[in-house]
């Protein structure tokens, strides 16, 4: 994997700018904990950040091609592209040379051929840049699902890039300003494509590119979800499902580091670890690792719900001992995942205050212990958006909600947007219009869902429905993950989101996904030989959340200290009666999420030094 950054400017000499280029490097050092690397040219500067995963020696970065003395291209890359090696052997029978065994001097090589409709031969989760010498111009890239992020901040003479906002952050030309859009687009708990909270700041979308020239910047897509007839009938679309997992799989074991699997005990995640124990089993290797998440006393505490019907442990233990993985649960306390130093690294992972409080900071705690044992880890995210798992693709009050069904669901269960920013002042959240602003998005994405005619008015709201978890919700799921992973140097690969699996699945009438009365039919089938039955039939329990009292106990202190403390730059943002009410003993975990938002808030607003223009 690998954190990149880089800076055109048409009007300066940036071979002057060192300085300025290792700062802006330096952000991303753990991104990449094993080498560091920066390329100037006259109008062009690269950075990068090394996460050695394929040719340990060979693969150091930024890479140019030459010709003699005269760089024809020079890259700063992210990811992996799983198929380099077909991509190289066709390359070599045209001519090609190659002095290493990486993916990324094939993607040089691709681009060199065929120019910018390379894109549509890569297969894998990237973010990279291409400089040209020559033309003078800057392509910027990113993988087809965003499964790695990249960041851009045009400038008056050219573009400022980075994998994460904090590389864009350290040049000297940038402020971390947040306006009302901004600010709304954080707390409302929607992904928009493209937005990056900071002004000035965007997110190059999935399937995009960006093109800088003198005269200016050009997006273009090259890839999105299309509108296809399902080719197939139900017992070849199980077949075929199987076929792509098993080839996906195959491509995303290649690696030259350790290897393992992310094991909740899920259908997803047991079908991963289940096909690459396989995999691995026919090539010789194994036993694969696998590592789940637990929390100590978690039994004791556990209550079952309609969201968490059951503990992971008994599934990820039964699962692992089917496939004989070597299997490690890594058991977190309270302590822990409260702890300010472990809270403040997940802050700056993700350079914003927002996501899932201390299922993220759990998250990244998980991966900090896997990265003393694997480098790349295998992971069983975007299933659900992929194959209708969530419970509320299957509620009709959620399904017939004019909003995101995320948000509808969240409401059904009583705690949703509205919860999580019940600390805020009223008349802030007026200002925001949080509401409206919700609206506005969930339009905007309702525009992009292509549709097939012919279809019944229930095949296209589920059309809608998935359309917006894989362009929408799973953003959210896919940054969570990149960030608390490369925090730590931990390369998460996720197979789900190979794009011909995306498309070939989206297809697929919801009869289909649906055919045995439940979530995630399909995979189900696809994978049931390969699993335990209680496994298999398994009731979707997401991600756990802690459930030791003493982590409320250790919130609210941790609320009694920014409350107590009258510069604390959160302060102006905060109704104090509602603080108050949130520092009573009696008040239990209903302030759980507005109190992690608070605390994330202050803990932004401090570190990052924002101006917040609203």
């Amino acid at each position: 994997m690998c954190g990149i950054t880089g800076w055109v400017s048409y009007r300066q000499d940036l071979t002057t700018e060192r300085g300025t280029l290792d700062a802006m490097t330096r952000t991303m050092a753990r991104r990449g904990p094993d080498a560091a690397g920066v390329w100037l040219d006259t109008h062009a500067a690269l950075g990068h950040r090394r996460l050695a995963v394929i040719d340990i020696e060979g693969g150091k970065q930024p890479m140019p091609v030459r010709n003699g003395d005269r760089t024809l291209l020079a890259t700063t890359y992210s990811g992996e592209v799983y198929n380099y090696r077909e991509l190289r052997a066709e390359l070599a029978g045209r001519g090609h040379a190659f002095h290493t065994r990486s993916d990324t001097e094939v993607v040089l090589h691709a681009y060199l051929e065929w120019g910018e409709a390379f894109t549509e031969r890569l297969n894998g989760m990237y973010a990279f840049a291409l400089w040209d010498p020559l033309r003078e111009e800057l392509l910027l890239v990113r993988d087809r699902m965003g499964i790695k992020p990249l960041y851009y901040h045009p400038t008056p003479d050219g573009v400022i890039f980075g994998s994460e906002p904090k590389a864009i952050l350290a040049h000297p030309a940038v402020r971390p300003v947040v306006d009302a859009e901004g600010l709304a687009e954080a707390l409302a708990f929607v992904k928009t494509p493209g937005h990056a909270i900071y002004r000035g700041m965007y997110e190059l979308r999935p399937g995009h590119t960006l093109r800088v020239r003198r005269g200016g910047l050009t997006v273009r897509r090259y890839w999105g979800l299309e509108p296809r007839e399902h080719p197939d009938d139900l017992d070849t679309t199980i077949g075929r499902v199987r076929a792509l997992l098993e080839d996906i799989v195959a491509r995303q074991i290649i690696t030259d580091v350790p290897l393992c699997t992310l094991l909740s005990g899920g259908l997803d995640s047991s079908a991963i670890s289940a096909l690459v124990a396989r995999a691995l089993a026919e090539r010789g290797r194994g036993p694969v690792r696998s590592f789940a998440v637990d929390f100590v006393h978690q039994a004791e505490h556990f209550h079952p719900d309609d969201l968490r019907p059951t503990p992971d442990r008994p599934y990820a233990h039964a699962l692992a001992e089917h496939i004989r993985s070597a299997h490690h649960d890594i058991v977190l306390d309270a302590a822990a995942v409260s702890e300010p130093a472990n809270q403040a690294a997940v802050l700056t992972a993700r350079d914003l205050p927002v996501g899932l409080g201390e299922m993220d900071t759990s998250l990244y705690l998980l991966f900090k212990a896997i990265r003393q044992q694997s480098t790349v880890a295998l992971s069983g995210e975007s299933a659900d958006e992929v194959f209708g798992g969530y419970r509320w693709f299957h509620l009709p009050e959620v399904v017939g909600a004019d909003t995101f069904p995320w948000l509808a669901a969240q409401a059904v269960d009583g705690t949703g947007a509205d919860g999580r920013v019940s600390l805020l002042d009223r008349g802030l959240l007026d200002r925001l219009d949080m509401a409206g602003y919700q609206d506005a998005r969930y339009r905007e994405a309702l525009a992009e869902v292509p549709h097939t005619a012919g279809l019944s008015a229930a095949e296209r709201r589920m059309r809608e429905i998935c359309h917006l978890h894989l362009t929408r919700f799973v953003q959210i799921l896919l940054d969570r993950k990149d960030r608390t992973s490369m925090a730590v140097g931990l390369e998460v690969r996720v197979p789900f989101c190979d794009h011909r699996l995306v498309q070939y699945v989206f297809t697929a009438p919801w009869a289909m996904k649906t055919f045995d009365g439940r979530e995630k039919s399909l995979l189900r089938a696809a994978t049931r030989d390969l699993l335990p039955a209680q496994v298999a039939d398994r009731v979707k329990s997401p991600y756990p959340s802690i459930q030791d009292p003493g982590y409320a106990t250790a919130l609210r202190t941790a609320l009694g200290r920014v409350a107590a403390d009258g510069d604390a730059p959160v302060h102006p943002l905060l109704d104090a009666g509602a603080v108050s009410a949130a520092l009573d003993e009696d008040a239990g975990e209903s302030y759980r999420l507005a109190t992690e938002l608070v605390l994330g808030l202050d803990g932004w607003l401090r570190a990052y030094g924002v101006s917040l223009d609203l």
